[in-house]
């Protein structure tokens, strides 16, 4: 049997830089930005799982009929570590010895495929003892980020709001890049001006 990758979706943040909008409820194509992601890692067939924040009521209805596990995070103003901590907890009480890999997947980067993250889980299971990390075309880091099952009691250990970076330094031989199409890897919409060129650029 093919090792499980789980796909943890980091959803709790507070989006403050929005000015009072919510990033994640933002449409993109017809549907929120949070709906959207979530169906394309649900489209790899892999079990995803969805951080959210104390009373995010309307987060949650956009996710209604999908079949992803809610993680509730009622420290979330702590930063995104404790997403991390807590998803991570979640993803180790499956079936322990069928999930060998755990995908970070941040919810506001837009444009992330099926594919795209099939090709990621692909590499990972052909070299399920490195960190896979989707990069843009011409070699930047970026997301999603695959870790292997040995990395995840230093993933329970993070702190604050750095996520996975102290990990990822310290393992960096074990880092491997993989390409992905355009800007997926890089591009995040954390603010209003984000928002509008995103949406008024040229398809």
């Amino acid at each position: 049997m093919q090792p499980t990758v789980a796909i943890l979706i980091l959803a709790a943040g507070a989006s403050s830089r929005m000015r009072g909008r919510d990033k994640l409820l933002q449409s993109v194509a017809g549907q929120p930005l949070l709906r959207r992601v979530a169906e394309t890692a649900l489209a790899t067939g892999m079990p995803v799982l969805v951080t959210l924040p104390p009373e995010a009521e309307a987060r949650r209805a956009a996710l209604a009929g999908l079949d992803v596990r809610i993680v509730e995070i009622p420290d979330a103003s702590q930063g995104m570590s404790r997403s991390l901590v807590r998803g991570l907890a979640s993803v180790a009480a499956m079936r322990p010895d069928h999930v060998a890999g755990l995908m970070i997947l941040p919810a506001d980067m837009p444009d992330f495929t099926p594919p795209a993250l099939d090709r990621l889980i692909a590499a990972f299971r052909g070299d399920p003892g490195q960190i896979w990390r989707g990069a843009t075309a011409d070699g930047e880091p970026g997301h999603p980020i695959i870790f292997p099952r040995d990395l995840w009691p230093a993933l329970a250990q993070v702190s604050g709001d750095e996520g996975g970076r102290s990990v990822l330094q310290v393992n960096r031989d074990r880092v491997r890049l993989l390409p992905l199409p355009g800007r997926m890897a890089t591009r995040d919409l954390d603010t209003p001006e984000d928002w509008a060129a995103y949406l008024g650029r040229p398809e």
